[in-house]
Order: C-alpha cells, then structure tokens, then sequence
C-alpha cells in the first residue's frame, strides 16, 4: 500500500490537547486497520515563533509541501501579542495557505440534534442544519497590494487594504461550490456586495456565467453578503451551499458557526487545484482558535478535530465510508448525553477533552468493525 503521509502542525493553547485525540484515531487506523498513516510533526504559531523566531520555520514549510494533508490546531495567544506583525502567530497560517495555493475552504455548519438546544437560535430553526460555506482563500483584501499604513503627516496616518479578484480566481472558486453542491441539495447561493464593490459586480458576473456554461443543472442564487449575514440567522435552513470571497466568507463562516451551539464542534478544510494525478494539496483545521485561557487545563472539546480528521478522510485520501463513521461516531456520543464544558446540558455527562476522545474512538471501532 502506498504510505498516506500526513503532517501534523498541533500550535499553539488548546491545538496541542486537540491534536492528540486524533493521534489515538490515527495510531488505531494503523495498527487494526492497516490505514497506512505516516505522521510527522512541526511547530507553527507562537511555538514556532519561540522555537525559530517566524511563524513557521523553512524546514516545516518543506514538510508541509511534500505531505498529502496537513492536520492544523491552533495559533495565537496574548504571550505574542507584541511580536511584529510579519511574525505574528497568524502568519504561520497565512502562509501555509499561500504557498500551498490553498484557495478553496469548505466550513461546514451542522447541527448535531442532540445540540439543538445549546444553539443561541431556537431549535426549531436550527434541528438538523447542514450548510456548507466555501470561502475563496488567497486573493481578496487580505492578499491584495497595496496593503499598508501611510504616514500623512500632521498626526494622521492612513490604512490601505486593497481588494482584488481576477476573474479566474472566482470562476475555480464556483466551480468547487457547484461540484460540491451536486452531492448535496444541488443549491448554491453565491454572496457579495455589487451594490457598492467593484469586485462584487466582477464576482457576481462570473459565477453567473460560470453557472451558465458549466453547471445550470444546479439552482443558482445570488444575495448580498449583509443580507445573508441578516438570513443566517433569520432562517439559517434555507441555504445548502453558499460561495463568497475571503473577507465575508471569514465572517460569515464564524455567524454560521455560531449557530450550531459552540465553535467547538465545527471543523474546517482548505483545498488546493488536483494536481495532474488529481491530487490536491490540503490543510484541515478546527474553527475554534487556540483558546489561550482553558489551555493546558484538559477540558477543550476535541470533536472540530476530530472532525476535521474526518474532512481529511474523505477529500484527501478518498476515505468515504471511513469518514462517514468518524461523523457518526461524534453524532452517538452526543445522541449518549457526554459533552465538553462548552456544549454541557442538564441530564448530561460532563468529561474532559481526552475522555471526550476516548468516547468517540469507541464509538468508531465498533461502527468500523
């Protein structure tokens, strides 16, 4: 069997504690299923910044680029808050998805039934969820030139952030959605802001002519992106898969996330172009950030992790039935009442982050058996 090498990059806070509760997935795949896993580890974030003074060193970098998936904790915290901007922890992050051309992040927002209730929503509206936000990920204002503070003289000072988008950059970005919406609901609503954006206008009109030559088999609707902020939380069940550029697809994905009851429970994937071997270059990532004040304390919730593991499963090595599983596996241990802090309820069992672990690779043993 060809070798499945995956790197792992745990971070920094509650990346690490997170991480080890795949590294049991992994370790069992290995031994009693014969997955073939090879894992490497390296530093990236505040650690990285510590340990080589940037935010991810060339040597993980090479490493990042030779594997077939990277598996990402978490970066940041208030110990590198003073640390220059071009060394902060985030840039290890950045730069992972610049370099390997990462330019389509899938993040889901499901909400598992047993979580209803922990929804800031009512459960009614939030029961069964399962939208998949796909966010354009190196162009858009936080890549585009210039980008810098300008000195005015006079005590005032000027903030430049440019917002680009070529046309190619968007019609492979909808290209993903419509592909993915096919093995879904077959709905795509694209958002933007061509009332006051010049590259709203662009993007709407690409994605429409994208959608024409390409995919009219899939229902197509376009919405302003402050509109469908104001829809995900209005009726969040009327999307399936929405598409959108990097700066509202940051923080749409962080709304919708929110709906399911905790940023806890929700995983992430960045995906590259196939390769001539139809390969892609891939890194998956919790959406929770490094949650600097429960580190080390063994209560984070694994389960965006873990499901981010699932995500690998199934778009980097083809895993299906295997990822199917792992997603099942986290819906029992819900459905059994055990929860993290973050997602506990009366009548529940409250455990801590390997616990939590432990529970859901029980529960994937015995579907896999």
């Amino acid at each position: 069997m060809t070798a499945r090498t995956l790197l792992l990059l745990p971070g920094d806070g509650i990346g690490p504690e997170a991480m080890a509760e795949v590294r049991k997935i992994i370790a069992y795949m290995n031994a009693e299923r014969g997955a073939g896993f090879e894992t490497d580890e390296g530093l990236v974030g505040g650690s990285a910044y510590d340990a080589h003074g940037a935010a991810i060193s060339e040597g993980d970098m090479k490493k990042a680029l030779a594997a077939d998936a990277v598996l990402f904790g978490a970066v940041g915290g208030p110990k590198w808050d003073a640390v220059p901007y071009e060394v902060r922890p985030e840039a290890g992050l950045l730069r992972l998805r610049k370099d390997l051309k990462l330019f389509a992040n899938l993040r889901p927002a499901i909400c598992y039934p047993a979580l209803a209730s922990a929804s800031s929503l009512k459960p009614e509206l939030v029961e069964g969820l399962d939208i998949l936000i796909v966010r354009e990920l190196t162009g858009g204002v936080y890549f585009g030139e210039p980008k810098e503070i300008i000195d005015l003289g006079n005590g005032q000072k000027r903030g430049i952030d440019t917002q680009v988008y070529d046309t190619y950059e968007i019609e492979r970005i909808a290209g993903v959605a419509f592909e993915l919406a096919r093995t879904r609901q077959n709905r795509v609503c694209s958002m933007e802001k061509r009332n006051v954006m010049k590259s709203g206008v662009l993007w709407n009109q690409v994605v429409t002519e994208t959608h024409k030559r390409s995919y009219s088999d899939v229902q197509l609707e376009h919405m302003l992106a402050d509109a469908g902020g104001m829809q995900l939380v209005r009726a969040p069940k009327q999307f399936d898969v929405i598409v959108t550029d990097n700066l509202f697809g940051d923080m749409l994905s962080d709304v919708a996330a929110m709906l399911t009851g905790s940023l806890g429970m929700l995983p992430s994937a960045s995906l590259g172009a196939p390769d001539a071997k139809g390969q892609r270059k891939a890194l998956y990532e919790p959406v929770h950030g490094s949650a600097p004040d429960i580190a080390g304390k063994g209560i984070a919730n694994p389960i965006a992790m873990i499901a981010s593991f699932a995500m690998c499963l199934r778009y980097s090595f083809n895993m299906v039935a295997d990822a199917d599983n792992l997603e099942k596996a986290i819906a029992e241990v819900l459905d059994s009442g055990i929860r993290t802090g973050d997602i506990m309820a009366e009548g529940c069992r409250k455990v801590g982050t390997a616990e939590m672990g432990d529970a859901i690779l029980a529960a994937f043993r015995k579907l896999s058996a």
